[in-house]
């Protein structure tokens, strides 16, 4: 808020409203200001806004120095104008921070999936065994949505982080004909694009809402995966182990996932706050009542909420344990029947479903039921029966759609060759 005061009055005076002495004034004060922030809030209780205590105690430091240049203060700005453009220069920096954790989380999963791209695993499909795919493939899908969403949250961004400067009204009456350049002035001082006043039209903010919340679930995703994997009884995957991470406090063996429980319990938030901020797209004529006053919390929580997300997947990603013998051995464990989509393919469904069966009823390996089946093994061949049961059989286009993810991942962040 003090630098939208100081930069608004450096463009007053470049515009020959006040004498740049008075704006110098104001522009030092700004800088060794200081508040009392109970006082402040209480104060802007009873205004109903923060911004109008703010300026009034900025005014009574620059009147210590200078009384003429305390006229000066806040000179055709209205509260909203100071309010909204805080929330912006900060939303500035929260938002260059929430890429660069999203830029980073997603180069970390791509270099898992590249790892892994002949790693065979089961799928669960509604939590149930199916066929086998590479955990490079399941990472690649993880990859895709982030690599979409990123430059829809970077282009939300931009178009948030605005300069808002109305004046009383929105017309800068204050200014006269003059406006316009005043208000050029203010956003190159504060390094920020501008547009016509959006005192009372906020879907920028509604839109910034739902791509950050868009995040928060694109990184949920996988810590929810990674979280399941690393049950014990499936235990394929395991987060960085550190000290006291993942703790219990009653039961010494436990490791919890608690890096992805930071990403899923911000994605129960995130969609609320999203929602709060889609509510307020109905302000009533030039300035609204109850929408616009409290967004900087909401704003706040929801960067908050992504980064945290995004960081703790980051930290999972890169330190992610793979334990491929465990991702073997529950594709073996299933005796076979995860391949049944194969054998049915190759036979008939009706043949399928009488060996699968079969072997569930009698607890036997699918493939052992095959091979004892004549019918069966004079259509297929013993060599063509054995093909079926191989994990990498079941691979089909992954290889291709994996590096199709990473291509686009890397002309996303610039790498492409």
């Amino acid at each position: 808020m003090a630098r939208f005061e100081a930069a608004l009055a450096r463009a007053g005076a470049a515009h020959g409203f006040f004498a740049p002495a008075h704006a110098e004034v104001i522009g030092e004060a700004c800088k060794r200001a200081s508040f009392d922030s109970t006082a402040l809030a209480r104060a802007a209780r009873q205004a109903g806004t923060l911004a109008i205590p703010f300026v009034k105690a900025l005014t009574d430091q620059v009147s210590a120095t200078s009384p003429e240049a305390a006229r000066y203060v806040h000179f055709g700005a209205t509260s909203q104008d100071v309010g909204d453009t805080a929330i912006v220069l900060c939303l500035k920096e929260a938002s260059a921070r929430v890429c660069e954790l999203a830029g980073a989380l997603g180069d970390a999963v791509a270099e898992l999936a590249r790892r892994h791209v002949a790693t065979p695993m089961l799928a669960r499909t509604l939590l149930q065994p199916a066929a086998p795919i590479p955990f490079g493939w399941k990472a690649a899908m993880w990859l895709s949505p982030l690599a979409r969403s990123m430059p829809h949250f970077r282009a939300a961004a931009a178009d948030a982080c605005v300069l808002q400067f109305g004046g009383a009204s929105g017309t800068l009456s204050a200014f006269g004909e003059r406006g316009e350049v005043v208000a050029d002035a203010l956003a190159h001082e504060l390094a920020l694009l501008r547009r016509v006043p959006w005192h009372s039209a906020r879907d920028s903010f509604a839109r910034f809402g739902a791509e950050a919340a868009i995040l928060v679930g694109v990184s949920a995703k996988i810590g929810r995966d990674v979280a399941l994997l690393m049950q014990a009884e499936v235990g394929e995957l395991a987060e960085p182990a550190a000290g006291g991470r993942g703790g219990s406090s009653s039961m010494p063996h436990k490791r919890n996932p608690a890096l992805s429980m930071l990403a899923l319990e911000a994605a129960r938030r995130a969609p609320g706050l999203a929602g709060t901020l889609l509510n307020q797209l109905d302000g009533e004529h030039e300035r609204g009542l109850g929408q616009w006053q409290s967004q900087w919390l909401t704003l706040r929580q929801l960067t908050c909420a992504a980064a945290s997300a995004l960081g703790a997947m980051l930290e999972v990603v890169r330190g992610l344990q793979v334990n491929e013998p465990a991702m073997r051995a529950n594709i073996e464990r299933s005796k076979g029947l995860v391949f049944s989509e194969a054998l049915a393919l190759r036979l008939s469904r009706p043949v399928a479903d009488r060996l699968c069966a079969q072997a569930l009823r009698e607890g036997r390996p699918l493939l052992e039921v095959l091979r004892a089946d004549e019918a069966a093994m004079r259509e297929l061949g013993a060599a063509n029966a054995a093909r079926l049961f191989e994990p990498q059989a079941s691979d089909g286009s992954a290889a291709e759609m994996t590096e199709r993810v990473l291509s686009d991942w890397a002309r996303g962040r610039g790498n492409a060759p």
